[in-house]
């Protein structure tokens, strides 16, 4: 990274942007500790996280999702997000002391989660007979069911139909409304422009301009650098 910095502000989506090899997954994977920085300072409200490793910013920190799906084609829809569930540390020491869990409870949760996305029908489906689209929505909501301040999604658009890529302009815009904070890697320059409150553009690990849509979309210095366009 080139001395890079950018502020996400509450309750908004902001994208970011830039040709491959610009550092956008790069940020992702230093903001969830999966990279140890080498300088600077990583901050969510006062919270420094200084050099806490990836778990803990997984608890009530960051929750994401990954250019590449990952999730467990031997399991099924529903299994897949509970296990975003049983990485509470709660629930955690609720097993070790002998206490139960309320399974039905996590059901109707995930079950709220798979409805909104609109795929509740494939609750009992093997992840591995979804489609890729399917399981990218899998994938978003596991990390919805993951406590965080701020949701990370790293390219949810790449690879599927126009249909459910209009779909999950609807569902990103609801999750708003409803007080997520997202920050959003996404190559889709109409889906940008569509659901960003903000957009940052990248450039060889540096941010390049930052502004709302309409102003980036004008900027001459990113449709010549980025968009390659006079």
């Amino acid at each position: 990274m080139n001395n890079c910095s950018f502020a996400v502000q509450p309750n908004t989506i902001t994208t970011l942007i830039g040709p491959n090899g610009a550092g956008k997954t790069t940020v992702f994977n230093l903001l969830s500790g999966l990279l140890s920085r080498d300088g600077g300072e990583i901050m969510v409200g006062t919270q420094v996280l200084g050099d806490r490793p990836a778990f803990a910013r997984a608890q009530g920190l960051f929750s994401r999702t990954f250019q590449l799906n990952q999730v467990f084609l031997n399991m099924t829809v529903e299994e897949n997000c509970l296990l975003a569930l049983d990485i509470h540390d709660q629930d955690f020491w609720k097993n070790m002391l002998g206490q139960e869990r309320d399974e039905a409870f996590e059901k109707k949760q995930v079950q709220e989660i798979l409805e909104m996305l609109g795929i509740s029908s494939q609750t009992q489906t093997l992840a591995s007979l979804c489609s890729y689209g399917q399981q990218k929505l899998v994938g978003i909501a596991r990390a919805l069911l993951l406590p965080h301040s701020i949701l990370l999604l790293d390219e949810p658009v790449a690879g599927v139909n126009p249909r459910l890529r209009e779909e999950l302009k609807t569902i990103l815009r609801s999750l708003k409304e409803k007080g997520e904070t997202i920050l959003v890697i996404e190559h889709d320059m109409d889906f940008v422009m569509s659901i960003a409150d903000h957009v940052i553009v990248m450039s060889e690990g540096r941010v390049l301009k930052e502004g709302s849509p309409k102003e980036i979309q004008k900027d001459k210095e990113v449709l010549e650098i980025y968009l390659g366009k006079s």
